[in-house]
């Protein structure tokens, strides 16, 4: 399941490239469980960044 947690819009101009930072709070991963609360669950994760979704850079973390 993917789920959009956070946006930015940039503006570029052609050829130009600019570094952009999120912070991800823990509240970021808060969801509904099969329990039905509204809570972070621990595992594994994968963070996906791109201009659209099909072009993208991937990475990982586990939430303990």
């Amino acid at each position: 399941m993917k789920e959009l947690k956070g946006f930015q819009k940039v503006e570029l101009a052609p050829g130009e490239t600019r570094e952009v930072t999120f912070t991800l709070t823990p509240p970021t991963w808060r969801s509904n469980t099969a329990a039905g609360k509204w809570e972070a669950e621990p595992g594994a994760f994968e963070v996906f960044v791109g201009g659209n979704s099909r072009d993208v850079k991937k990475a990982g973390f586990r939430l303990k």
